[in-house]
């Protein structure tokens, strides 16, 4: 079966790229970000009502996983840039966990959606210099508060075995490639089912 990975972190970090390269390397489809293709559309989240702002959540926690669910058809695998945590952590982030029943029923359906995947790549913060590209901000600080948010969410809610924590030197996406591959072959090797028989 095809790798069926999610890469996260916040803004900056170097996820698009990585689950291009990674997508291109593996032959599966690359999900990409919502979110940054609606900004480059010209849309302004900051001028949206609250209520508009949570119906984009929700819109963009669709679009993600049924861009999954329809790789996984095709192809058996994708490379997703972002998980359904990194939904559900955007979603506390901008307040919506005010709305308890909401999130309640966000939060059970983003466990039930992990089991689509086989890790969650957390890529670290700080190592790439932010550029002012008018999709995320450069404030190193709020994107340090959205990291240590996602991290701690996929970290609480996803097996141990599958975050796969980047090491902060390994800088180049072809160094990125080559330590996600080993990590792979790792897991692929623990969850054979022969694994530890003679």
């Amino acid at each position: 079966m095809a790798p069926r990975i999610a890469i996260t972190g916040s803004s900056g970090t170097g996820k698009s790229t990585l689950a291009e390269a990674l997508a291109a390397r593996w032959d599966v489809p690359c999900i990409p970000e919502g979110m940054r293709k609606r900004i480059r559309a010209g849309l302004n989240q900051h001028k949206m009502s609250y209520d508009d702002r949570r119906a984009l959540a929700h819109e963009l926690y669709a679009e993600m996983v049924g861009g999954m669910r329809v790789a996984l058809e095709s192809h058996s695998g994708f490379v997703s840039d972002r998980s359904p945590v990194d939904s559900f952590a955007f979603w506390l982030y901008y307040g919506f966990g005010v709305e308890e029943r909401e999130t309640d029923a966000l939060f059970e359906t983003m466990r039930a959606d992990l089991e689509m995947l086989d890790a969650i790549l957390v890529l670290p913060w700080g190592t790439i210099p932010l550029i002012a590209d008018g999709v995320r901000t450069p404030n190193r600080w709020v994107q340090l508060h959205f990291q240590h948010l996602v991290e701690g969410l996929t970290t609480r809610f996803m097996p141990a075995a599958q975050v796969w924590r980047l090491p902060e030197e390994i800088r180049s996406v072809e160094e990125r490639v080559v330590w996600v591959e080993l990590q792979l072959r790792q897991f692929e090797k623990s969850s054979s089912p022969l694994e530890g028989k003679a």
